[in-house]
């Protein structure tokens, strides 16, 4: 560290680049855990010991169960993983996933968040950085204040797990390393400096040779694939990277001018007979890091290949995949985005994740709070090879709209849509919402517990005799029944919330009515009833309302191109334009 502090002093070497994805590491859901863990293991070894030392000064009996409390490590890992307030001050750390469609799961799950300040500009940290290629999408990222800061990854990109170094380390003596304590042995002129996961563990004389070595021993299977290898001529020094939490992307290894992929490999992969870890232990694809492209030259396409086979003094190392794995699963399912503008790109991969379709098979017997279900959704007529390859076909979202793209009497400027009644009548945008509603028989300190029930007039707070009409004699709504905004969904009765309510000495403690009612703003027609037990061993209900809706002005449609547009007016179909062939 100080010899590089020197040389930057004395201008022979350049300022590290802290946006460089060589000198970024994830954090990833193994790596939270532990961090919380320790501190709650600590909370509880501390507490343990204030246990002890104080049923000591009291000479009581020692007993496990007052020195260790169980709530002490067990509730901080929950309430952490509920809220998602982490050790260190994060927030934010675990969230809900998200379920509004399929293609808005795939992305939560792939996202990185992170951990700047949303309030400050950190314009270079929010700018696209060379070394995010074929890691993390270029295009996919929220507006506003998160805009850069909350990423995704692209879509062959791999996390590193980690190898253990001490293994490494030894690999790499016998191939020649020279320990620091022969350094003096050596002329200065003539040495690199190597380092394994940041650590110095010693010097080279043919750092290009040692390079080489590396990679065939990599290749061959004989180091593990998750090591990776970077020679800094300029400064001399050699990095070896097998640490976890690094991004990487596989590129096809090129020798000679030649891919090492062949059509015979292809064929297989396409008859099983070879899945896409075979090329990686065949050392026929292999995953680089930031560090290591530093020293590689990626060819876009094959043709490039044969253009420097003809003379164009460039030497490539490997081959791009494909050039538009750059892209994550969401930009990857915008066909021809490389005819849009940037921007119109990034909303089509924010309108992507919120629109209605499919969002799981199994949404009947599923307990989510809300849920968006598209009533007919279609494939869409264009389609891009992400598509397939994420089987999208199958939980599809969106249909296939006829557009006529004119003006019609001022109604559809500032973005306007106009649209035909007769295409809505046949069911065009038509979807189902649902929203689920849940009512527990909790138990309370004294005894007290609610209960499923039709309340009695006499209770505190208790509605309209009408208001419970359509309850069961269990207190539950039947199914199929048509609710309206604050229906009674589940009659519910509790013990009063505190002792002293009753002002009357001799007269028992009036219950209150704590009903399970429908939303002020929703309505709609009881589609499921289930009725069980909680972890608890109290009763549980939980029940779903639909709701279906219905396009009508101010509705917001969009393509996958970013075109936002809202209804302005709905005309009848005479009045609406055709094609000649509609």
């Amino acid at each position: 560290m100080a010899e590089s502090c020197y040389e930057l002093s004395l201008g022979r070497r350049d300022e590290d680049d802290k946006d460089h994805y060589a000198n970024k590491r994830l954090k990833l859901a193994g790596d939270l855990m532990e961090d919380l863990f320790r501190v709650s293991f600590t909370r509880l070894v501390r507490d343990m010991r204030y246990q002890l030392e104080r049923a000591n000064m009291r000479n009581r009996e020692l007993k496990i169960s007052t020195a260790i409390r169980t709530d002490v490590l067990t509730e901080r890992i929950r309430h952490a993983l509920s809220t998602g307030n982490w050790v260190g001050g994060r927030g934010g750390v675990s969230q809900l996933l998200e379920r509004s469609n399929y293609i808005a799961t795939l992305s939560h799950l792939r996202r990185i968040i992170s951990p700047l300040s949303r309030a400050q500009p950190h314009f270079e940290a929010r700018d696209l950085h060379p070394t995010q290629w074929g890691k993390i999408c270029p295009t996919e990222t929220p507006e506003g204040p998160n805009c850069g800061l909350v990423k995704n990854f692209s879509q062959m990109v791999e996390l590193s797990v980690g190898e253990d170094h001490e293994n490494i380390k030894n690999t790499l003596f016998e191939l020649g390393v020279i320990p620091p304590a022969r350094s003096l042995q050596i002329s200065a002129e003539n040495r690199s400096r190597m380092f394994v996961n940041g650590d110095f563990i010693g010097f080279s004389t043919e750092p290009d040779t040692f390079v080489e070595a590396v990679r065939n021993k990599r290749r061959k299977g004989e180091i593990s694939s998750q090591v990776n290898i970077a020679y800094y001529r300029d400064r001399k020094d050699i990095i070896i990277n097998s640490d976890r939490g690094r991004a990487r992307r596989p590129v096809i290894i090129v020798e000679n001018g030649i891919p090492l992929l062949t059509e015979s490999h292809i064929d297989k992969l396409r008859k099983g007979d070879m899945d896409f870890d075979g090329l990686v232990k065949a050392g026929i694809i292999e995953y680089l890091d930031a560090e290591e492209e530093e020293n590689a030259l990626v060819a876009l396409n094959e043709e490039d290949l044969t253009n420097a086979n003809g003379g164009d003094g460039y030497t490539y190392t490997h081959l791009e995949i494909d050039p538009s794995l750059i892209l994550g699963i969401v930009a990857g399912l915008i066909p021809y985005p490389d005819h849009n503008s940037s921007p119109r790109n990034t909303m089509g991969c924010a309108m992507l994740k919120q629109s209605l379709g499919l969002p799981t098979a199994n949404y009947k017997p599923r307990a989510d709070t809300r849920v968006h279900l598209l009533q007919s959704p279609q494939n869409p007529i264009v389609k891009t090879r992400t598509a397939d390859l994420i089987s999208h076909d199958k939980r599809p979202a969106g249909q296939n709209f006829v557009v006529a793209v004119l003006s019609y009497a001022g109604y559809n400027m500032e973005d306007a849509l106009i649209f035909n009644r007769a295409a809505i009548n046949r069911g065009l945008g038509r979807s189902h919402f649902f929203r689920c509603y849940e009512g527990e028989e909790r138990r309370y300190p004294g005894g007290e517990v609610d209960r499923f029930e039709i309340p009695d007039m006499e209770i505190g707070g208790v509605r309209s005799h009408e208001a419970y009409s359509q309850l069961d004699e269990d207190g539950i709504i039947n199914s199929e029944t048509e609710v309206a905004p604050n229906d009674v969904l589940i009659g519910k009765t509790s013990p009063p919330r505190f002792l002293e309510e009753s002002t009357e000495l001799l007269s028992p403690l009036e219950r209150r009515d704590t009903s399970i009612c429908t939303r002020s703003n929703e309505q709609g027609t009881v589609d499921s009833v289930v009725l069980m037990e909680s972890s608890s061993s109290r009763r549980l209900s939980k029940l779903s309302v639909r709701d279906q809706k219905i396009p009508e002005v101010g509705y917001f449609f969009t393509s996958r191109h970013g075109q936002k547009r809202v209804i302005a007016i709905i005309v009848p179909p005479e009045d609406s334009q055709r094609a000649e062939r509609a």
